[in-house]
C-alpha cells in the first residue's frame, strides 16, 4: 500500500472539510455545476467516477467471467444482506431512533421524511464505490463486478416496489430515468470503456498494460477525493446551518454499516467463502448507491427535504467509515481464515 493509501482516511476528512467550506462560501458557483445533469444525474460526478473505476475495470478479464459461479456462496450471502436485511433494519432503525427516540430534538414536520431518506439510502445497494473499496482489500475482481452487476438488475425490478412498501404507501413514483441512466453511466460505459482499452494495451505486450495500470492506480483514489469535495460541496450550507440533525441522522446510518458488514463477513465465515470474495461481500452488503438515493429524494421529496439531506448524511457518514471496514477486514484476515478448509484457501491462492 502506498503512503497515499495508507492515509486515505485523512484525506477523506480534508476533503469533507474542503467541500463543505467552499459549499457554504460559494453556495452559487455550486449551484450551477450540481444543475449540469441529466434526469437528476450530476454529469460532472459521472465523469469522476468513470475515473475513479476504469483504472480498477482494466484489470477484469471478462473471458474468465464464468468464475463468478465459483463463488455462489458468495453472492448468495450478498444478496441475502442487500435484499432481505438491510432495507428492513434501516425502516426498523429509522422508525425506533428518528421517530421516537431522538423525535423531541428534530423538527417535527420532517419526521416522516429523514425516515424515508434513510429507507431510500438502504434500499439501493452500492455499485461504483464498491469498486473502490473491493480494491483496497484485493478482493475477487470477477467476483465484486458480477455481483454489482447482479444487483444493477435487481434494483431495476425491486428498487421500486421495496421503496413503496417500507414508505406504506400503495404506490411510488420512482424516477425510472435517474435509475436506468444511473446504471448505464456507472456500469454499463465504464466497462465497454475499460475492456476497448484492455485489449488495445495487451496488444502492446504484458509490459504495457502492467505500466498502465500502475500509472493508473493514484487517479481512482484521486478522483474519490474529487467526488467528495464536489458532494459535499453542493451541500455544504444545509450541513452547516443544520449540525445537530447531521449527527442524529448519522447513528442510525452508523449502525446500518456496521451491522450489515459485520454479519455478511459473519455469514461468509460459517458458510466457507474464501476470505478475497468475503471481504467485498462484507463491503457490499454494508454500502450504499448513494448517488441514486440523493437523486431520487430530490425528485421524489424535494432538494429541501428531510429526505434529501438524510440521503447526503449517508454519503458524510459511508466514506470514512467503510475505510473504517476495509481495515476491520484486512486486520482480520488471520481469524477468519483460522477455521476454513485447506482446499478454500488453496483456491484463494489461486485467485
Amino acid at each position: 500500500m502506498s503512503t497515499f493509501e495508507r492515509y486515505l482516511t485523512l484525506w477523506v476528512a480534508l476533503c469533507i472539510v474542503v467541500g463543505i467550506s467552499l459549499g457554504h462560501l460559494m453556495p452559487g458557483f455550486f449551484a450551477a455545476i450540481s444543475g449540469a445533469e441529466i434526469a437528476k444525474v450530476n454529469l460532472p460526478i459521472a465523469v469522476l467516477i468513470w475515473l475513479m473505476i476504469i483504472p480498477m475495470l482494466l484489470k477484469i478479464d471478462f473471458t474468465a467471467m464464468g468464475k463468478v459461479t465459483e463463488h455462489a456462496r458468495g453472492v448468495g450471502v450478498t444478496l441475502f444482506i442487500n435484499w432481505a436485511v438491510k432495507p428492513f433494519s434501516m425502516a426498523l432503525l429509522g422508525t425506533l431512533l428518528i421517530g421516537h427516540v431522538f423525535a423531541p430534538m428534530l423538527p417535527a414536520d420532517q419526521i416522516q421524511s429523514y425516515i424515508a431518506g434513510l429507507i431510500l439510502l438502504a434500499a439501493a445497494p452500492c455499485t461504483a464505490m464498491v469498486f473502490v473499496w473491493s480494491n483496497l482489500v484485493g478482493g475477487e475482481p470477477h467476483y465484486t463486478l458480477g455481483q454489482v452487476a447482479l444487483n444493477d438488475v435487481l434494483m431495476v425490478f425491486l428498487f421500486a416496489p421495496l421503496v413503496g412498501l417500507l414508505l406504506g404507501v400503495a404506490s411510488i413514483t420512482v424516477p425510472w430515468e435517474t435509475l436506468l441512466l444511473s446504471v448505464l453511466l456507472y456500469i454499463v460505459v465504464p466497462v465497454i470503456i475499460a475492456q476497448v482499452w484492455r485489449r488495445t494495451l495487451l496488444k502492446s505486450g504484458p509490459a504495457a498494460f502492467t505500466r498502465t495500470l500502475s500509472r493508473l492506480q493514484p487517479l481512482s483514489l484521486t478522483s474519490l477525493l474529487a467526488t467528495l469535495i464536489l458532494l459535499f460541496a453542493f451541500q455544504g450550507e444545509q450541513i452547516v446551518a443544520q449540525p445537530a440533525v447531521i449527527v442524529i441522522l448519522a447513528i442510525p446510518i452508523l449502525i446500518q454499516v456496521y451491522f450489515n458488514a459485520g454479519l455478511a463477513y459473519l455469514l461468509s465465515r460459517h458458510f466457507g467463502v474464501a476470505w478475497c470474495v468475503a471481504a467485498p461481500a462484507a463491503l457490499i452488503g454494508a454500502s450504499n448507491f448513494f448517488e441514486l438515493a440523493v437523486a431520487a429524494a430530490i425528485s421524489l421529496f424535494g432538494v429541501n427535504s428531510g429526505a434529501a439531506l438524510a440521503t447526503v448524511v449517508g454519503v458524510l457518514v459511508e466514506v470514512p467509515v467503510m475505510l473504517s471496514v476495509v481495515k476491520i477486514v484486512q486486520v482480520s484476515r488471520g481469524w477468519y481464515e483460522s477455521r476454513q478448509p485447506e482446499k478454500t484457501k488453496s483456491a484463494e491462492v489461486r485467485s
